[in-house]
């Protein structure tokens, strides 16, 4: 059925684009004038939707889960600009559907925001999800961690075919309890590497304490994550285990790997007989991280590296995934509502690796806070600028002739990839 509100959003979207708007202001657009515009495109794919949600890791996994699908020759539609808002959603739908409203696509992979994917799924259940984990982040908009889990169980009770639970985390892991008719499935870890991954309540648990004892017994996972390598991976899964090259960097990656591989085997069919298991791991080895998560720019002829973090156990992986060794540093801490408001969980990593290195700029709103905490593990600061365009020039300019990285919460990294993008290739997400 041909609507009006199709052409008008994208005159919009075109609109806003040219005037350098925001990504996501169509959708919101496109919401108010035709609530049902998301639903009606949607439910038409012959695959379904697929929704991926979590605190940590939801870009660059339903990134994988895109580029394996298409490795088996579906057509995918994405909100491939991590607007992870349902507005972002329908923005991005304008950009994707013909002036009649139509989308040539097999399946969505959406990436949806906890909070905004229980509105997503209220409109538009979904036939598979996947939850990754529920880690202490933005308390300040979702309230206490038993709150996120909630968000997640919502998820997963609206979704109508196959759920895919972190085993690992056990906020994600008892949803399966809740749920009715919905088939359930689990990626894992090798016990061996369950303490490089550690969930929430591990922790907060005083170092040397004893494992809580009468543990239920793990469920089987599809995909188990059995070894990291500097640049592979090891997974096991239908009785046998494979290695694979992988060109994203961070642990906390490759263990999304196992998440984003037992999806996509779900939309496959799942067995070797509807999945090519072959190009399914030809696919994976090749993907580049998304943009800001492990993104390597090149600036001056040397690496500049940009890690997101945002809450502790993203930014206790980025510093273990990336050693500081080598390198110049700088920390970009914003309090944007994208961010979070409250950065009282700064205090909860540890910043010891940085001690030798120091850190050679810190900006961003909450610059001085960030430079309070790195002060308290005895980090080396070299120069402190809540403006982030002059402090990331100054970084540059003072580095010259080293490699670089930079962490960065997201709308700190958003600013510094505009800078970037005056006087280096970046990649460009529209």
């Amino acid at each position: 059925m041909f609507s009006f509100s199709v052409p008008l959003g994208k005159l919009v979207r075109r609109a806003s684009r040219l005037r350098g708007g925001g990504s996501a202001f169509p959708g919101l657009v496109v919401e108010k004038i035709d609530p049902g515009f998301m639903r009606r495109t949607l439910t038409t794919l012959p695959h379904g939707v697929a929704v991926v949600s979590g605190t940590n890791g939801k870009t660059t996994t339903t990134k994988m889960v895109v580029e394996l699908l298409e490795s088996q020759g579906l057509k995918v539609f994405t909100n491939r600009t991590g607007s992870n808002f349902t507005r972002g959603v329908a923005a991005a739908l304008l950009g994707a559907v013909d002036w009649r409203g139509r989308l040539d696509a097999d399946v969505a992979v959406l990436e949806l925001d906890e909070a905004h994917a229980v509105h997503f799924v209220n409109s538009v259940p979904p036939r598979y999800c996947l939850l990754l984990n529920v880690l202490r982040d933005q308390l300040d908009r979702f309230g206490e961690i038993d709150k996120t889990a909630q968000l997640l169980q919502h998820i997963a009770a609206k979704t109508t075919g196959t759920v895919v639970l972190n085993r690992e985390d056990p906020r994600v892991a008892r949803i399966a309890a809740t749920l009715t008719g919905q088939e359930v499935k689990y990626f894992g870890l090798d016990d061996s590497l369950l303490g490089t991954f550690p969930n929430d309540d591990d922790m907060r648990a005083a170092p040397g304490s004893p494992a809580p004892a009468n543990l239920p017994e793990k469920p089987a996972a599809d995909v188990v994550l059995r070894k990291v390598g500097a640049d592979s991976a090891e997974f096991e899964y239908d009785g046998g285990t494979v290695t694979t090259g992988m060109k994203l960097r961070g642990v906390y990656n490759v263990f999304n790997a196992a998440a984003a591989l037992t999806l996509a085997r779900s939309i496959c069919g799942g067995g070797a007989a509807t999945a090519n298991h072959a190009t399914l791991l030809e696919a994976l080895s090749k993907v580049e991280p998304a943009f800001g998560r492990g993104e390597s720019l090149t600036v001056d002829g040397q690496p500049l590296d940009l890690v997101l973090v945002k809450n502790p156990s993203g930014f206790r992986l980025g510093l273990k995934s990336f050693p500081a060794g080598g390198y110049a540093t700088m920390i970009a801490i914003n309090d944007n509502y994208a961010d979070g408001r409250d950065m009282s969980w700064l205090w909860d990593v540890e910043f010891d690796s940085l001690r030798e290195g120091g850190v050679d700029h810190v900006t961003g709103s909450r610059a001085y806070d960030m430079a309070l905490r790195l002060q308290y593990d005895d980090v080396p600061i070299g120069a402190v600028e809540t403006e982030i365009a002059s402090a990331l020039a100054a970084f540059i300019r003072e580095a010259k002739g080293k490699p670089k990285r930079v962490f960065c919460t997201y709308t700190a990294m958003l600013a510094i990839r505009r800078e970037l993008s005056k006087i280096t290739t970046v990649e460009v997400v529209s």
